[in-house]
């Protein structure tokens, strides 16, 4: 068997000096097959992971912090702005819009028709820290995910999400609380770090 069909790699911190960041961190990692468009918008921290398949579209900025993993055919579409905080996690195929078209029917759609006759929804989106995002997932523009909650598989999130809930459904609703014990793991861990 022809191995060399397989030898898919992952960039390392020394394939991104001078690429064109607007900053990256230490021990980042991104598989060769993501697509990225306006690389000058995007500032990613340290220990990240970005999968193969996923397409990052920073029109607008786009912040990316330490400790996070983008699977696979995910797609962040940063036109007003998205933030993805420490220790979060997008599982496979996660979207993430900043822009939608109004679907109601009073008004045309799609970015061939001029603005004046859109009824675009815009917003940033904001994903704070420890939040974890279940495969297929949507989140629409304006959404504000609290820190800690998590959103299962196959959610649609169109309204912003208070810390510490896990939330799934379409649309996403509140199920239970989430544990806090992660706090106390990222103490450690950072502990870890400094010490070594």
């Amino acid at each position: 068997m022809n191995n060399a069909l397989f030898k898919n790699r992952y960039y390392n911190d020394t394939d991104f000096k001078n690429c064109g960041f607007k900053n990256v961190g230490k021990n980042v990692k991104i598989h060769e097959n993501v697509n990225i468009y306006g690389i000058k918008n995007i500032v990613i921290g340290d220990n990240v992971r970005i999968d193969p398949y996923v397409s990052i579209i920073a029109s607008g900025s786009i912040i990316i912090g330490s400790y996070v993993h983008i699977g696979s055919y995910s797609l962040l579409i940063g036109a007003e702005g998205i933030t993805l905080e420490n220790f979060t996690g997008l599982s496979q195929g996660v979207k993430i819009y900043t822009r939608s078209d109004d679907y109601s029917g009073n008004y045309l759609t799609n970015p061939t028709v001029p603005k004046k006759y859109l009824g675009l929804k815009k917003g940033p989106v904001l994903l704070k820290k420890h939040v974890i995002v279940g495969a297929n997932t949507v989140i629409l523009p304006g959404v504000i995910i609290g820190e800690g909650s998590s959103v299962g598989a196959l959610s649609l999130v169109t309204k912003s999400i208070p810390g510490w809930y896990i939330c799934a459904g379409i649309p996403a609703k509140k199920i239970k609380t989430r544990s806090k014990k992660i706090l106390k793991l990222e103490k450690e861990l950072l502990k870890l770090n400094i010490s070594e």
